[in-house]
């Protein structure tokens, strides 16, 4: 009986003994690789395919000045291409859940992209509790639970913006590549977002996002159903925290990796910066919608 005793725990603890912390960031990190790839390959299909992408992704054609072959042209095409707004031809439910699965697909390649690096904190975080768990010879939920449990709040927002997206798609407020029609639109979302910056809804769950070890130690478990649960609580505060950033990109192009790179760097820097940042990044945003509405009033004077 000792022997089996001895061989439960040594499986109970084998994922600690690999280091949980260590194992958490592989997992990030090979996660968010996978996002910025394909979405890599599909912004090189529209780009090759002479897509406007929105602001500032003029620098790229020259790195996609080359010439890719027929065969591999139409492999991309066919898995990556998400349509860019336009439907696919016979307007079949089959056809829409094509298409939307394709518009899902890349929102969730952008969340791995730019929420999961956020996440590092907390995973790291959980893997230090978890290596002192492992010190005192107790059980350890691996962190790959507490990741899933994250991530799966952020691919139901995936789900959302993807339904977001065929619907402004449908009443023409996008254009074919995935940009905003017009700078009204454009500054209204930025203007929104930056407000969103105030709210008492954003400072509560982007405190609970910047102090991830108090959260995680007052909820500590050895049991992977509440390990899991625990994620998809932090994942709700970061979409509490974030979902208007990721929103932004609507008004500069879905599709703009220059302005995506920079929103994930920013939501990652706010996660570990202060009030100050979150109210300078919230002022930034309002004073570039200003602009926009103003700049599409003169348009139209």
């Amino acid at each position: 009986m000792a022997v089996t005793s001895d061989h439960h725990t040594a499986l109970a603890t084998w994922p600690v003994r690999l280091g949980p912390r260590a194992i958490g960031i592989a997992c990030i990190v090979a996660l968010a690789a996978l996002g910025w790839i394909y979405i890599g390959v599909m912004v090189a299909v529209a780009m090759r395919a002479g897509a406007a992408l929105g602001p500032g992704m003029g620098f790229l054609d020259v790195v996609l000045a080359g010439r890719l072959d027929t065969l591999g042209s139409v492999l991309l095409d066919t898995i990556c291409r998400p349509g860019f707004g336009r439907s696919i031809s016979g307007g079949t439910l089959a056809a829409w859940g094509v298409e939307f699965m394709l518009t899902f697909l890349m929102w969730a390649a952008m969340v791995l992209a730019m929420m999961l690096p956020t996440a590092a904190p907390m995973v790291l975080a959980y893997g230090e509790l978890a290596e002192t768990a492992a010190a005192a010879r107790e059980r350890a939920v691996p962190p790959l639970v507490l990741a899933a449990g994250y991530l799966t709040v952020w691919l139901v927002f995936a789900v959302v913006a993807a339904l977001l997206q065929r619907s402004l798609t449908g009443l023409a407020l996008l254009d074919p590549d995935l940009v905003a029609v017009s700078s009204l639109l454009s500054g209204a979302i930025f203007i929104a977002a930056g407000a969103y910056q105030f709210s008492p809804l954003k400072q509560a769950c982007v405190t609970v996002c910047r102090q991830p070890f108090p959260y995680l130690l007052a909820h500590w478990s050895t049991n992977p159903g509440r390990i899991f649960r625990i994620g998809v609580s932090q994942g709700l505060h970061c979409v509490g925290c974030c979902w208007a950033l990721m929103l932004v990109m609507f008004a500069i192009g879905v599709m703009n990796v220059v302005w995506m790179a920079g929103l994930g760097l920013i939501m990652a820097v706010e996660k570990l910066a202060g009030a100050r940042f979150s109210r300078a990044v919230g002022i930034a945003l309002i004073a570039t919608g200003v602009v926009a509405v103003a700049a599409s009033i003169v348009q139209r004077m």
